[in-house]
């Protein structure tokens, strides 16, 4: 079975997806790219990538604790970056995230991501 998975502390999807696909027999929450977006407003939170990832972070964990689930359970990630030359910026907010055996991750450079936004972060965790 799999559930829903949706917030208000989080912005609402700006597309057709769900915030996070919750599947119960296999105790897995799947969570879409979170971006920089204040949940309230739906805009873009930062000028820098390094502010941007913190608000991205912010509403992941606002995705996993309405999944049942936090940061500590998080397994795999994926980092898309609009510059790859912010690589480093969004490596030390991510890595204060997860200073204990972090998750198994990718990071990959794309051409552009919605609302122009500088990184984008997917997850799944442990529910």
């Amino acid at each position: 079975m799999r559930s829903i998975v949706s917030t208000d502390s989080a912005p609402k999807a700006i597309g057709p997806y769900s915030q996070a696909v919750k599947i119960e027999a296999s105790a897995l929450v799947f969570c879409s790219g979170q971006l920089p977006l204040d949940p309230k407003t739906g805009e873009v939170v930062g000028q820098t990538a390094a502010d941007q990832c913190r608000q991205v972070m912010t509403n992941m964990t606002a995705v996993l604790k309405a999944a049942g689930s936090d940061l500590s359970r998080v397994i795999k990630t994926t980092i898309f970056l609009a510059d790859m030359n912010d690589f480093a910026a969004v490596n030390e907010v991510y890595g204060a995230c997860f200073q204990s055996d972090p998750p198994a991750r990718a990071t990959v450079q794309v051409a552009r991501l919605p609302k122009d936004a500088k990184v984008e972060i997917e997850a799944v965790a442990l529910v």
